[in-house]
C-alpha cells in the first residue's frame, strides 16, 4: 500500500484544485494539445484540461487514486496510466505540455526532469506547482517538535519552492524558467475538522501518525491540536495561509 492511497487524498485534492486551475492555465490547454499530467492524483488537473479541449493523458503511481479520477464525469475523455512519474513508459516528445498539480515535487528531481525532458516536444511548455517552506505552518512544524528535525535526504518536495535549486535543476534542459508565488488559504468549519483532517485525510498525515508508537501517535495529535488552535477565530473556523509557487518553463 503506498502512502498515497492512505487516508482520504480527494479531500486533499479539494483544497489545492485552485491551484491546479492555475496550472492548467499557465500552459497550451485547447484542442489538439497533447498534455501529459504527471502524478495526477484524482485528476483535478488532467480533467480541467480535457474539458478545455487537450487531449489528455494522466499519469500516477497509485491505482486507487486513478479509480476515482476515472469515475468522474469527464473521466472517460482521459488516457489514465497507472506508473511512475519519472518512469512512465510513455514516447518521446510525445506531448505539447507537461503539468503536475503538487505531484512530481515528491519525486526524485534527477529522474523527474529527465523524464519530463524526455516527454515533451522541443519547445513543449512545462507548468507545475510547488509548497514553498513557511516558518509557521500547524501542518508540518509539530512533527518537528514532537519527533525532531528530519534526518538528511538528498531531496525533499518544499525545494521546488527554492528559486536557485529550480533553475539548478532545469536550466540544462529547459528555457524561459519562471516562478509565480501564490497564497493558498486552508480553511476549515472548526477545529476539530482542522485535525480530522490531518487524522483522517492527508495521506501524509495519515501514514506519518500510523507509524508511530500509541503515546507518541498522541502527543503528535494534541501538538497539531495545539498549533491549529492558535489559527482558530473567535467564530471556531480555523484558516492559515500557505505559501506555494508555480513554475512554468518551455523545453529547450
Amino acid at each position: 500500500m503506498s502512502t498515497w492511497s492512505v487516508g482520504r487524498y480527494e479531500a486533499v485534492a479539494g483544497y489545492i484544485a485552485p491551484i491546479a486551475a492555475e496550472v492548467v492555465a499557465a500552459v497550451p490547454n485547447g484542442p489538439g494539445t497533447a498534455l501529459v499530467d504527471l502524478a495526477c492524483g484524482t485528476g483535478n488537473a488532467a480533467l480541467r484540461a480535457a474539458g478545455l479541449g487537450a487531449q489528455v493523458t494522466a499519469v500516477d503511481i497509485t491505482p486507487e487514486l486513478l479509480a476515482i479520477a476515472a469515475a468522474k464525469p469527464g473521466g472517460n475523455t482521459v488516457d489514465w496510466v497507472a506508473a511512475d512519474a519519472s518512469a512512465t513508459g510513455l514516447p518521446d516528445a510525445a506531448f505539447d505540455a507537461a503539468i503536475s498539480n503538487m505531484g512530481i515535487i515528491f519525486v526524485e528531481p534527477t529522474a523527474m526532469v529527465a523524464e519530463l525532458a524526455r516527454l515533451l516536444k522541443p519547445g513543449g511548455a512545462l507548468g507545475f506547482s510547488a509548497w514553498v517552506r513557511a516558518g509557521d505552518n500547524p501542518f508540518f512544524t509539530p512533527i518537528v517538535e514532537v519527533l525532531g528535525p528530519p534526518a538528511p535526504a538528498p531531496y525533499s518536495p518544499e525545494q521546488w519552492g527554492v528559486p536557485e535549486l529550480v533553475h539548478a535543476r532545469l536550466d540544462a534542459d529547459f528555457a524561459d524558467v519562471a516562478i509565480q508565488s501564490g497564497v493558498l488559504t486552508w480553511r476549515f468549519g472548526s477545529l476539530d475538522d482542522a485535525v480530522r483532517f490531518i487524522t483522517d485525510e492527508s495521506p501524509v498525515h495519515v501514514s506519518t501518525l500510523a507509524a508511530l508508537d500509541e503515546a507518541t501517535r498522541a502527543r503528535l495529535v494534541t501538538a497539531f491540536t495545539a498549533a491549529l488552535a492558535t489559527h482558530q477565530s473567535p467564530d471556531g473556523t480555523v484558516a492559515f495561509d500557505a505559501p506555494y509557487a508555480v513554475i512554468t518553463a518551455r523545453r529547450s
